[in-house]
Parts: C-alpha cells; structure tokens; sequence
C-alpha cells in the first residue's frame, strides 16, 4: 500500500466514467503537508519567531511514508485496516447494485458493476492517498497543540490553502478542539492563525 498518484475523483454510471473537476487526489497535496510537517518540527524557545527556509526538496514517496512513520510507527498496521474496511464498502457496494438502484434495467446495472469493477483499483489508490494526507494533518494539528504555535504563515497556492483548510478543520475536531482563522494577506501569503 504505497502512494502513487492516480488523478481526480471518478463519477461512475451506467452510461460510463467521467472525472469531476475541483476533486483532486490528496496526493498532490501530501508534499505540501510534508513542507509545512517540516517547518513546525522542531524544539521551540518560547517567544521566538521561526522562519522557515524555503528551498524545502520534494521527497520521494517512500521518504514520505518514512517520514511519516518516524512520527506513527503503526501506520501501516493502521493503512492495512482502513483499506481493508474501504474494500468491503466496495465490495457492499457492488453486492448490493440491485438495492441501490432499484430503476435501473439488468443491462444498466451490469453495465455500472462492470464499471465499479474497472475503477476498484483506481478508488482503492485514492483512497490510500487521503488516509496517508490525514494522516500527515493529524500529526501537524498535533505539533500545532503540543507547541502552542500560534501563527503559520506561507507563501500563497491553491495548494497550500488547501492544507492549511484541512488543518484548520483538523484542529475544530474532537475534544481539544482549538479555534483558527485562516487569512490571505495582501503581501500574497496565507496565515493561519490559532487561538489557544
């Protein structure tokens, strides 16, 4: 179960499969993630201000999932059931085709399991993509809580904002949630920042 890139999200029919805009796989997030995992990661004097060096190198992704792994060391274990349960949605999902779709004809139907059957890898790959993307947010939120940090501030992409969303949602979630604002300054960087 390694990463890999597939592409966007799949719209699967019985007329055939077709790929929504706007529904990137988290994998062209996961270097983002990593870069911001990598600025925070470090021992912290109290108010100081950090900077990060920009000339961050994409690591390859056995490197992600060791990077990773140094921070959850049962995240495989972890991966190996959250795609076991994901199959047997799949799975679900195509034993119970007649159930779902109670309109469709025996040839329409055949025709959207037939499809299903083609793009199983294809969600199996997405799948793992987003498990190991939140996983990399739950490990920066937790830094994030563990440190107190209290402002990031990156330079503006739709990439990043798109982290910095999913961190902030991250960081909402569960019993210590913490409340955040992201803002785009005019000097074109992103800042999340987040009130303990």
């Amino acid at each position: 179960m390694q990463l890999k890139y597939v592409g966007p999200k799949p719209m699967i029919s019985e007329h055939g499969i077709s790929f929504k805009d706007g529904k990137e796989d988290k994998y062209v997030y996961i270097q983002n993630a990593i870069e911001i995992l990598h600025a925070i990661n470090h021992e912290y004097i109290k108010g100081k201000v950090y900077k990060y060096d920009p000339d961050f190198t994409n690591l390859s992704d056995q490197e992600v999932e060791d990077t990773i792994t140094k921070y959850k060391p049962e995240l495989k274990d972890t991966i190996e059931k959250e795609v076991d349960s994901y199959e047997i949605y799949l799975k679900a999902e195509i034993e119970n085709i007649k159930d779902s779709h109670p309109l469709l004809s025996d040839l329409e139907l055949n025709a959207l399991k037939n499809n299903l059957e083609i793009m199983h890898e294809y969600r199996v790959q997405r799948a793992i993509n987003k498990i190991y993307y939140m996983h990399i947010i739950e490990i920066i939120s937790n830094l994030i809580k563990e440190h107190k940090i209290r402002d990031i501030s990156i330079p503006f992409n739709e990439k990043f904002w798109h982290v910095l969303q999913t961190i902030q949602g991250y960081l909402a979630q569960g019993k210590t949630s913490v409340e955040s604002k992201l803002i785009e300054n005019e000097n074109c960087t992103l800042e999340l920042q987040i009130r303990f």
